[in-house]
């Protein structure tokens, strides 16, 4: 907003009673709501493979795909530059990020140096009912596993992630955590999104992880971590 132009400059603060004339932050709010909108739908875009890796796209021809101006879209690439999944190309657009064989093993062996220690610690420390309370995150990732819904599943992939990391107590290390998983997630392993099979696989995992971790069964921690990332290392990239 340009100076001048908010029409309560120069006032007392609004009172309690005349919050609904200041209106400003109806205007913030359905800005961000577009937004957010635009971001939800290029991830979904983008894990269904319907964005080509490799490919070049502007933020006007977007903002018309999605019946919205270029700001939102280009606020939304933005975001999703400095997650790694696009990367800009000056004067033209955002390119689809593409992962080959080496930056995806590379982004695996750096996740597994990073979470097998804190998932060797936890599996020693925390009751078994503790990884009881985590199985409502696996079901919801094995639903849409089951559903073969791809864009749903790398969400709740990553939520499942986020909440057994959480345990450790260090929010840093679950941040860089997840931006690398977010990472190795792009592009999904299938020219239309993971596959099917790939989810189902995945979710299983999970499901076993948590097992390993209830039962304090450190060696198979410790393989089921690796293996989990690994599986990005090829077909798998979720």
């Amino acid at each position: 907003m340009e100076q001048g132009d908010d029409p309560g400059a120069g006032r007392e603060p609004a009172t309690y009673a005349g919050l609904h004339e200041a209106p400003q932050v109806p205007v913030q709010i359905r800005r961000h709501s577009v937004r957010g909108q635009v971001l939800d739908a290029l991830r979904t875009a983008l894990a269904e493979g319907e964005l080509v890796p490799g490919q070049v796209y502007s933020a006007p021809a977007l903002g018309e795909r999605f019946r919205v101006s270029a700001t939102p879209v280009r606020e939304a690439m933005q975001r999703l530059a400095a997650e790694g999944s696009v990367d800009v190309v000056p004067n033209r657009g955002y390119r689809i990020a593409q992962r080959d064989a080496r930056e995806l093993a590379e982004l695996a062996e750096v996740r597994a140096m990073i979470e097998v220690p804190v998932m060797l610690r936890l599996a020693r420390d925390e009751p078994a009912e503790r990884w009881a309370r985590l199985r409502p995150h696996a079901e919801r990732a094995a639903a849409a596993a089951v559903a073969g819904d791809g864009a749903a599943y790398l969400e709740l992939d990553r939520a499942f992630h986020r909440s057994l990391l959480s345990l450790g107590g260090n929010r840093q290390l679950v941040l860089v955590a997840d931006d690398l998983h977010r990472r190795s997630q792009w592009p999904p392993g299938a020219a239309n999104g993971a596959r099917r099979a790939d989810l189902l696989a995945d979710a299983a995992e999970h499901t076993a992880l948590l097992d390993a971790l209830a039962a304090h069964d450190l060696p198979a921690v410790a393989a089921l971590v690796r293996d989990h990332f690994a599986g990005a290392n090829g077909t798998r990239r979720v």
